[in-house]
């Protein structure tokens, strides 16, 4: 290779890194440019930012709503009067016996009454809706609560058909009106297996229901549905509610939890339902001893609460509670709570 060649090649060589430096320059250069734009943008937003002030719309309160229609619904299911709890076979965690439960009772009825009136200030009410749903008594076809309940059946039916209708005059002189809707559980039942024909005359629990509705005959303010089978239907502003204790059905001890199963019981009674052309929006059921409220489904909870079974066998813990909704003819059921039913401290334990 010639000086010139040599020469040349160098030439070219710088040429190249040049032309590397050059674009490398220009690329640095266009990255500055674009940094600063932000910058620029951003301090534009800052600027703009400091020289406004904020003049928010004037938001008035609410006028004060005309009242409108509304029907109370309460339910009293799972109480298992007569029944006996000894805190110290369940760590101190609750306690049960006939003088508790009529506390709890007056509680609930209470309470009812407080929750409607007080914190729910203003509603008009066309009346309530008493739902019964079922294990009103401890019932004796278990060895261990016939030996242990506080009194026999007769005696317990006798008791309580006083107490509850002391309840139904309480709700109907506060409400003006009571229509009591009752289902039979599988505790106040008289065989010792469950069964499907004649479940309901063969259930102290239709019993006790049919007293009360004798007791009120007349009192044109407490009516009466007490079907002879396993469900109840009352429509309230045209707004189906179906009542059943919750018993027709297995499981719910696995990770799921109760959900399996009682979902799989309202798809079989709406799809029967609907099969003879019927409907229902609500599914109202007790047996649970679980207060799950939703506008599709309510699981009441247990004034007696937490018992030796429930704690041998691990289920969850509840506070006694009762349910407790308001329907609209608008929205159906448009609220729901629980009903606290426990004074522990006046309780004594």
């Amino acid at each position: 290779m010639g000086f010139a060649d040599e020469v040349l090649q160098s030439t070219d060589t710088s040429n190249v890194k040049l032309k590397r430096e050059r674009d490398s320059a220009v690329k640095e250069l266009l990255n500055i440019k674009e940094l600063l734009e932000h910058a620029n943008r951003a301090l534009f937003v800052v600027e703009a930012t400091e020289n406004s002030s904020l003049e928010p719309p004037i938001w008035l309160s609410p006028e004060v709503p005309k009242q409108k229609a509304a029907t109370l619904v309460v339910m009293l299911s799972d109480t298992h009067f007569d029944e006996v709890v000894l805190p110290e076979e369940v760590e101190g965690l609750n306690a049960y016996n006939r003088e508790i439960a009529v506390m709890r009772l007056e509680q609930w009825a209470k309470n009812v009454v407080k929750m409607a009136r007080h914190y729910l200030a203003g509603m008009k009410y066309d009346g309530c809706v008493l739902i019964l749903g079922g294990d009103i008594f401890s019932g004796d076809i278990h060895e261990e609560l016939a030996q242990t309940n506080e009194d026999t059946m007769i005696g317990s039916l006798l008791f309580w058909s006083e107490q509850i209708a002391s309840a139904i005059n309480l709700l109907s002189t506060e409400f003006g009106k009571v229509h009591v809707a009752s289902v039979v559980g599988n505790h106040g039942r008289t065989t010792r297996k469950p069964r499907a024909k004649m479940r309901a005359k063969t259930n102290f629990d239709w019993l006790l229901a049919k007293m009360l509705e004798r007791h009120f005959s007349k009192d044109k303010r407490v009516t009466f549905t007490v079907p002879e089978g396993s469900d109840a239907f009352v429509s309230i502003y045209g707004h189906g509610q179906l009542i059943t204790h919750g018993d027709q059905t297995n499981g719910g001890s696995g990770i799921g939890g109760i959900y399996p199963p009682i979902m799989r019981l309202r798809a079989r009674k709406a799809q029967r339902f609907l099969a003879t052309g019927q409907n229902f929006e609500t599914l109202w059921m007790g047996h649970w001893h679980q207060y799950l409220p939703s506008p599709s489904l309510v699981v009441n909870g247990s004034m007696k609460g937490v018992d030796e079974y429930a704690f041998i066998s691990n289920f969850g813990y509840e506070v006694p509670q009762q349910a407790f909704a308001i329907v609209t003819p608008e929205h159906g059921i448009t609220l729901q709570a629980p009903i606290f039913c426990r004074d522990r401290k006046r309780e004594g334990w």
